[in-house]
């Protein structure tokens, strides 16, 4: 009986016993099996394309078979798996392969801190090391930002929905206006330095300013880099840190390892998590200064900021940045993707507003919210998983693993173009039709 059971697709189990919070499956109405690359597949054996990749846990996509067998022979090798913060082979070996992969070749120098598995432990980190370098409380950040669910992390988060579930003042933050925030003509930095620079604005001199460079569950809005440059002048001004928050746009999401590469700006901490655990495997880090990094031993601590099976699948999938050979395709593959969606905001102007975001990460924003919603729901039934993003949920997104295969990102878009095709024509028949003497609808 059980067997038969796991064979339908019911969504009982989860709907019955699951708490009220649950999310994404309330969206994607299917029971998951199996999964490879950008493919995953239901009970029932039907395929789905994946432009979600676990909302950026997933770069190197489903089950990369390099990282799959280094993860199985160090578990038939007894390898440590937990080991709080204790020396292991893992560790050192993953330490000695990010420096000499990712931080030399950019001539960047951090300290490695392992605050514990998830985005929201090292931005929760990143706050309270810029708190007791300064000795100051407050920390800017940016409307529409998204930092994480844990207390100081929501704290820095703008939607007010998520805020909402703190139930709880969130206190020791101050948000900006984020670069476009007013539209073009307006400098929001320039914003910023006024206000810090006026002893009676009523801002607490800040202790850092945090910052997405591109906002992903904000709605796709990218910093230019003049703005990030502008803000990181201000930081050193006024002797605050600068924190770059690459949970989800690091790891190549937007064409470059970090999301801040081609900026010129200088982080003083940057959060890393979701791919830098190289197999969805849970894993963050936050990279420090040398010269901020004053913590006492077990400051702050956790039980599993030593995920060894994190390290062992990082280290491998480091692999991938050992040339320039990746980073190309990302960016071959980037332009296929804001091709195909430009081709579409120009052929559906009445319904899309514009196109948003960059490398892997890219998305249409509808003038009517809600037609966002509709596209993503027509795309699962046909065959694709993307989700929504932005304050009003009005940007459909698209988050492909970035080792996609040329054959299956052509189908996914073209899966797009149907979705929008269809959802345009359905709604476009029930638009308000004007008659010379009354207002009738059209079905």
């Amino acid at each position: 009986m059980d067997h038969i059971q796991d064979k339908t697709n019911n969504m009982n189990v989860f709907n019955q016993m699951e708490s009220e919070v649950r999310s994404y499956c309330r969206s994607f109405q299917t029971v998951f099996t199996t999964a490879s690359n950008a493919k995953m597949q239901d009970v029932n054996g039907k395929s789905y394309i994946d432009f979600f990749a676990g909302a950026g846990a997933l770069n190197y996509g489903h089950n990369d078979s390099r990282i799959r067998t280094k993860l199985i022979d160090y578990l038939l090798e007894d390898g440590v798996a937990h080991s709080l913060d204790m020396a292991t082979k893992a560790k050192e070996n993953f330490l000695l392969t990010f420096n000499r992969t990712i931080l030399e070749p950019r001539g960047l120098q951090y300290k490695v801190m392992f605050p514990g598995p998830t985005g929201t432990n090292t931005v929760e980190s990143a706050l309270k090391t810029a708190r007791k370098v300064t000795g100051r409380t407050n920390i800017v950040c940016f409307t529409n930002a998204f930092h994480g669910m844990t207390q100081g992390s929501l704290s820095a988060t703008g939607n007010r929905f998520k805020r909402a579930g703190a139930g709880l003042p969130l206190s020791g933050t101050t948000f900006m206006p984020y670069d476009g925030y007013f539209g073009d003509s307006i400098d929001t930095s320039a914003m910023l330095e006024k206000l810090l620079d006026d002893p009676g604005s009523g801002i607490d001199l800040p202790a850092a300013v945090i910052l997405e460079t591109l906002q992903g569950e904000g709605g796709l809005n990218r910093a230019s880099a003049s703005w990030l440059r502008k803000v990181e002048q201000i930081c050193r001004k006024h002797q605050m840190l600068l924190i770059v928050d690459d949970v989800q746009m690091g790891c190549g999401r937007t064409g470059t390892f970090f999301s801040f590469e081609d900026s010129g700006i200088l982080p003083d901490i940057v959060c890393l998590s979701k791919s830098i655990g190289g197999y969805g495997l849970p894993l963050a880090l936050t990279l420090i200064k040398p010269e901020h990094d004053i913590w006492s031993p077990g400051e702050h601590n956790g039980t599993f900021r030593g995920n060894n099976l994190g390290f062992v699948a990082a280290t491998e999938a480091l692999r991938y940045w050992e040339s320039h050979t990746f980073q190309k395709e990302i960016k071959r593959k980037s332009d296929v993707i804001h091709t195909c969606l430009s081709r579409l905001a120009a052929d559906y102007p009445e319904w899309i507003s514009e196109i948003k975001g960059m490398g892997f990460i890219q998305g249409m924003s509808f003038h009517e919210p809600e037609m966002a919603s509709k596209v993503c729901k027509e795309a699962f039934h046909n065959g694709l998983i993307m989700e929504t993003s932005g304050p009003f949920d009005e940007v459909a997104k698209l988050m492909p693993p970035l080792t996609i295969e040329d054959e299956v990102l052509k189908q996914g878009l073209a899966i797009i173009e149907r979705a929008l095709k269809t959802v345009t024509e359905n709604e476009a028949g029930r638009k308000v039709v004007v008659t010379t003497d009354k207002v009738e609808v059209k079905v």
